[in-house]
């Protein structure tokens, strides 16, 4: 652990060194110093992890983790909307029991690690013991940092891996050692089998060393061999998706056209702002300051203007795909936090006044975030967080109950289901992971990877509709409305008023239909 001292003599000990390139003379730093991260930082990831398993089980699973489930027993080098990652490891957690809790174990341990390497990042930049504990603090109290990782899918494993390929890359081109390229290009192997969304970082990264004084590494091996690991454990899923017809550039092209609206581009900067913290905002503009001003710091600063560019024009509905670069940003406003409160004639104040900022903005929204309130208390929060991953949340055992109720109906009334077709991933996974005591019939649907899985041999006879009867009306005799689903509690997610019904007599059989019943959002 790092001894305190003052944070003008830290600041000042404590500066990025020069960048060389990788193999050639290294000049030694003017001060030599430990870049260990201090035990209170340690001390933060670990209560950030403590909190967010300890609410993990509160209200229930979220539709993308009931359909990982479902993928972890369709395993293979790829599917329609990512790579093989994170169906893997819920199919592994699982082990464990099928319960959030279990496969949400993993995504808290990544956001524990996430905050610890923002406090590393903070070290590498210049950073003394008080702004390394602030760059831990600030990312534990980051709004889309706690949201995130709170759920089992491809985004904690994203964010960890874009924060570990920042901090090989900056220890291999501070600390000069090239070695810690080849690091980066494992975690960036891994990353991109989570979520190919790590293609941008990398694209932006090497954009950034191109335009900087870190240019001269690209002249070294190293980068390259690093580049090399990535692509040889990448390639599975790239032979994948060419032998499936690219399917992820359809969920791409379709993703686009959904979060291009005016609302979406009004909003999302501010937006932005408030995923990282709406009370901690200067401290984020002066992380995009303290890199820009740096000269050996750069290449990080373009890499993040670059990113956030790319997703403020390219889809500003999902502002969120920026935040893997937060640590970074976050890391460098710690250190000029920290030469802020150097300068003051009453630094204890000043030192007061950012952490209060973190504590009190996540005081405030956190009930929005995690599952804190009463579950009968939820229908109280704003729409926005009712229609979030926290209230999306409530209700899929209800749904399942609601479906199975259904189900027995016909069959007490001697025409039982055959299948059960539906709209989107969700309400399949909800049915096929929480529906098994029912003993419900098949369940199909033609959104993303459920499509590629195909019918099977289920019967199209007489098929139960959920939240389906405008896709298959036109292709079946009769589709009747039996009942509506909503949301207990008074909640109104994205998954309330859900349409229950009938379609009998198919102009066609399930093979014969299936081409038209494809649509990947």
């Amino acid at each position: 652990m790092d001894q305190p001292g003052s944070a003008a003599a830290e600041s000042q000990a404590a500066s990025p060194q020069t960048a060389v390139p990788a193999e050639g003379p290294a000049t030694q730093p003017a001060v030599s110093r430990s870049d260990r991260v201090p035990l209170l930082a340690w001390l933060i990831g670990a209560v950030f992890v403590a909190v967010e398993l300890a609410v993990s089980g509160r209200y229930g699973f979220l539709q993308d983790e009931l359909y990982f489930i479902v993928a972890g027993h369709h395993l293979a080098f790829g599917y329609v909307d990512q790579p093989p990652l994170a169906p893997l490891l819920t199919r592994i957690t699982g082990l464990l029991g099928v319960s959030p809790t279990a496969i949400r174990i993993l995504p808290a341990l990544a956001g524990g690690a996430i905050v610890v390497m923002t406090a590393r990042l903070a070290a590498l930049f210049g950073a003394g013991r008080f702004g390394r504990v602030l760059a831990a603090l600030t990312t534990a109290c980051a709004p889309v940092i706690i949201g995130a990782v709170h759920i089992g899918n491809t985004t904690p494993l994203d964010l960890l891996a874009w924060t570990a390929i920042l901090l090989c890359v900056t220890t291999a081109l501070l600390r000069h050692q090239p070695r810690w390229w080849l690091a980066a290009g494992g975690v960036a192997g891994l990353g991109l089998e989570a979520d190919n969304l790590g293609a941008l970082l990398l694209i932006c990264l090497t954009v950034g060393l191109l335009a900087s004084a870190q240019r001269t590494v690209l002249r070294t091996r190293w980068p390259w061999l690093g580049a090399g690991i990535a692509a040889v454990i990448w390639a599975p899923n790239l032979i994948w998706q060419a032998t499936h017809g690219w399917p992820q550039l359809a969920m791409s092209a379709a993703l686009h056209r959904q979060n291009t609206s005016p609302g979406n581009y009004a909003g999302a900067l501010p937006a932005q702002l408030l995923y990282l913290g709406l009370l901690v905002a200067p401290l984020v503009v002066a992380g995009f300051v303290v890199l820009w001003r740096t000269p050996e710091l750069r290449f990080l600063a373009i890499t993040a203007t670059l990113v956030l560019v790319y997703v403020l024009a390219w889809v500003p509905g999902k502002v969120y795909y920026a935040d893997g670069v937060a640590p970074a940003v976050l890391a460098g406003g710690a250190l000029g936090a920290e030469r802020w409160i150097a300068r003051a004639r009453r630094p204890r104040l000043r030192q007061g006044l950012v952490v209060a900022a973190s504590l009190v903005g996540v005081a405030v929204i956190l009930p929005s975030l995690l599952p804190i309130l009463p579950v009968s208390d939820v229908h109280d929060l704003p729409a926005s967080s009712q229609q979030s991953s926290l209230g999306d949340t409530i209700g899929w055992p209800q749904l399942t109950s609601a479906v199975a109720a259904q189900d027995a109906a016909l069959a007490r009334a001697g025409h039982p289901a055959t299948s059960i077709f539906t709209g989107y991933y969700a309400e399949a996974g909800a049915l096929d992971v929480l529906g098994s005591a029912d003993h419900l019939p098949p369940v199909l649907s033609g959104h993303n990877a459920y499509w590629m899985w195909g019918p099977g041999q289920a019967s199209d006879r007489t098929v139960l509709v959920v939240d389906a009867l405008g896709q298959l009306r036109p292709y079946f005799a009769s589709c009747r409305l039996l009942t509506t689903y909503h949301a207990p509690y008074h909640v109104n997610n994205d998954w309330t008023g859900l349409q229950i019904g009938l379609c009998t007599g198919p102009h066609a059989g399930w093979p014969a239909l299936w081409p038209h019943l494809k649509h990947y959002d």
